[in-house]
């Protein structure tokens, strides 16, 4: 999304990120590794698969898709022609899905191609996007900028449900680039600060805030936008996180703050 509080809808004020409530783990993101990132990306969502990295990038006449080694020039690359803004992406078994921010269309891709293979149209604005197995079942998450992350079948990506996120019962607004964990959590980007928020996804409750401030040098930071971008590194307990005109990505282990 654009990098302008009042780009947002329907929010509301929430609770302020940097609140603390019983019960909420308070981490920080310890780096462990460093990468090269296009700079020229406007980071609007990661996931791996494997030891391919797929990134979607936003704005209009410059969103992409991209997949590739992380931290070398992607192996497989697609743009959106305008006026698609592109944003969070997902894999589901053979199907990428790919959102676009107010466009209302989501594309499911190939994943080893990434050609377009459909487009669904969907209410409201795309934001964030993981793919989550509960029990025996499937689903995608999907937020949209506010308070509310909506599920969706992996197949037909029709609405089935949602939850709102809460911290200390107040609404935390800004929910943005989502990742569904290995260990059952949701973790997203809360748009326009340094924090990613651990989400219960049955009750939808906050319950971890990471301070992922200061990885870049202050001259970086001048010249990049806000942290976007996390995804689950696989075989470790690690992720890989970056933002919008960022130079690098970083390997991070979530730890007590």
């Amino acid at each position: 999304m654009m990098s302008a509080l009042d780009d947002t809808t329907g929010t509301g004020p929430g609770v302020p990120v940097g609140s603390s409530a019983h019960g909420v783990q308070s981490l920080r993101a310890q780096v462990r590794e460093t990468f090269p990132h296009d700079p020229l990306a406007f980071t609007q969502g990661l996931e791996f698969r494997g030891e391919t990295l797929y990134e979607s990038t936003g704005l209009v006449g410059e969103s992409s898709l991209r997949a590739g080694p992380p931290g070398r020039p992607p192996t497989l690359y697609a743009e959106l022609p305008a006026p698609l803004f592109g944003e969070g992406i997902t894999l589901a078994g053979d199907k990428l899905w790919q959102l676009t921010w107010r466009n209302g269309i989501a594309i499911e891709r190939d994943p080893t191609t990434l050609a377009e293979r459909r487009r669904v149209t969907y209410e409201g604005e795309g934001w964030g996007l993981c793919h989550q197995r509960v029990a025996d079942r499937e689903r995608l998450v999907m937020s949209d900028g506010t308070s509310r992350l909506t599920f969706r079948d992996p197949k037909t990506f029709k609405s089935t449900g949602g939850i709102s996120v809460r911290q200390a019962g107040q609404p935390v607004t800004h929910i943005n680039e989502l990742e569904c964990a290995p260990d059952g959590s949701i973790y997203a980007n809360v748009y326009l600060t340094d924090t990613i928020v651990r989400i219960d996804p049955h009750t939808g409750a906050v319950t971890a805030q990471i301070d992922a401030a200061g990885l870049l040098t202050a001259s970086e930071a001048d010249r990049a936008e806000q942290l976007n971008g996390i995804a689950a590194v696989p075989g470790t307990n690690e992720f890989l996180i970056t933002g919008k005109h960022w130079p690098r990505m970083f390997q991070v282990a979530f730890v007590p703050a």
